[in-house]
């Protein structure tokens, strides 16, 4: 995994709070239905001001680690967030130290299996440490870009 500076950015999207252990469990997962709506035709064709043609998931607000609960917001990019669609929120993911990881091939085994690696080296206590402040999926035409936030590193 590759330390990188992962650039501010302003996302607009559909929000929900979950926890890995809700959306393990058989009804009680609430990432499915928020990606169809997202992934749903024209889903977000009246959001103005748009940067690319990417989906963004913003994985925020954390309890504590990998085993509590959080915010997931799928949106899109956007230069700025005057006039928000109903029913949309809108969230500045601020520039940090990040681990990336590129998710390639079958979707979403690929994505699923970059998240192990992290919760793996989050749990191994790898250096360096993960924040747990906010984490960002782009997903492009040729897979996932995952950018987990990490502490700065003090050397």
């Amino acid at each position: 995994m590759i330390v990188v500076d992962r650039p501010e950015m302003l996302v607009v999207g559909h929000a929900v709070r979950t926890s890995n252990a809700d959306e393990m469990e058989q009804g009680r997962g609430r990432l499915g239905t928020l990606w169809a709506r997202a992934g749903s035709p024209g889903a977000f064709a009246h959001v103005p001001g748009r940067v690319d043609e990417n989906l963004y998931a913003v994985l925020t607000d954390y309890e504590n680690d990998h085993h509590g609960s959080y915010t997931q917001i799928v949106g899109v990019a956007v230069r700025s967030a005057a006039a928000l669609p109903e029913g949309m929120v809108a969230v500045r993911v601020s520039g940090v130290p990040s681990m990336k990881l590129e998710a390639r091939g079958q979707m979403p085994d690929a994505l699923l299996d970059a998240w192990q690696q992290v919760w793996k080296h989050a749990e191994s206590g790898g250096t360096p440490p993960r924040a747990f402040t906010t984490d960002v999926e782009i997903h492009h035409r040729d897979g996932v870009d995952l950018y987990v936030a990490v502490f700065p590193s003090m050397g």
